[in-house]
């Protein structure tokens, strides 16, 4: 069955003038993917991702070390929804990490089930990239891709047939540079395995992130 991994981008610069930019820590976990990707010795046949830099940045970092020389497809579909301009339209001041996860929490969830066109779009635009993705792989066929933790929650919520609590629910807990393992067969699309971080325990969980 073909194979697709999904990637959570490494850490960007939250707090920062430029939130789309990797961390110094963002660099290292996907130098760190990177090495765990050449220990699995995972066969890739396509790589992708969506267009932002922090998804370039992980992209760059990560396959050089994982010794994968593969041309990168860019798709705009597997971008993240703007989490800034969410948050921004309710808040006028600098926030704690925390608040700023509340207030994206409360934001996402009026954007979801608020009637408008956006969630759907984003949404599905990320579901229609995920099934081409499929149909272009041949049997046996592995993708990576690199894009950001909304569109794998919104992907995998579906695919468990979760409510916008479960989506928020999936997406807090999204590690940086993390993999979901996704499988397609007759009988469908099915989650293997989802926010894969063994890679940063035991010498590298100084890497372990969330935001």
């Amino acid at each position: 069955m073909p194979t697709a991994y999904l990637i959570r981008h490494g850490q960007a610069s939250f707090g920062a003038d430029d939130y789309d930019v990797l961390s110094p820590v963002g660099e290292q976990q996907s130098k760190v993917l990177g090495e765990e990707l050449r220990r699995r010795d995972v066969r890739v046949d396509k790589a992708c991702s969506g267009t932002l830099r922090r998804h370039r940045g992980t992209v760059s970092a990560c396959l050089s070390v994982a010794g994968v020389d593969l041309p990168v497809v860019e798709d705009p579909r597997w971008n993240e929804y703007d989490h800034l301009e969410l948050v921004q339209q309710s808040v006028d001041r600098p926030l704690s990490t925390r608040e700023f996860q509340a207030l994206l929490e409360e934001s996402l969830l009026g954007w979801m089930t608020g009637g408008g066109a956006g969630w759907p779009a984003f949404r599905d635009g990320a579901r229609a990239a995920l099934s081409e993705l499929f149909a272009g792989l041949g049997k046996g066929g592995t993708a990576l891709v690199f894009t950001s933790g909304g569109v794998i929650s919104a992907i995998c919520a579906v695919l468990l047939g979760l409510p916008p609590q479960g989506f928020l629910a999936l997406n807090r807990t999204m590690v940086n540079a993390s993999l979901t393992k996704l499988v397609h067969g007759r009988s469908g699309t099915s989650l293997v395995s989802w926010n894969e971080h063994a890679h940063f325990e035991g010498a590298n969980r100084e890497l372990l992130s969330y935001r």
